[in-house]
């Protein structure tokens, strides 16, 4: 067995996939319209990273399941980085929001 044939292979770099997201939207954010040089590159090479590792995840994996968890996980990550970070208030409509999205996640791993 390869490498790359591993079972949980197509899942850790989905959690690359989401982590580098996240990453590159918090220096998208820090980047203040691209006027910073630092954040941009950030935020350009992990999207890049991001979405080159999505690429790979889907050999194996649904399309729907990926971009589901991706995006599912990537907007609770990043709210709560919004809060950390940027302090930026999350009202209770958004935790209940990112309370239900969790659970979408929770769903698809489980029975998807």
């Amino acid at each position: 067995m390869t490498f790359l044939a591993a079972k949980w292979v197509p899942w850790a770099l989905l959690a690359v996939a989401i982590v580098t997201e996240v990453l590159a939207t918090s220096s998208l954010k820090a980047s203040d319209g691209f006027t910073r040089l630092w954040p941009s590159i950030g935020a350009a090479c992990g999207y890049a990273v991001s979405l080159y590792c999505l690429s790979l995840t889907q050999r194996s994996i649904p399309v729907g399941v990926v971009y589901a968890i991706w995006s599912g996980v990537g907007i609770v990550l990043i709210s709560l980085m919004g809060w950390w970070l940027f302090d930026q208030v999350l009202s209770p409509a958004a935790m209940i929001g990112i309370g239900l999205i969790t659970v979408g996640v929770l769903v698809l791993n489980v029975w998807a």
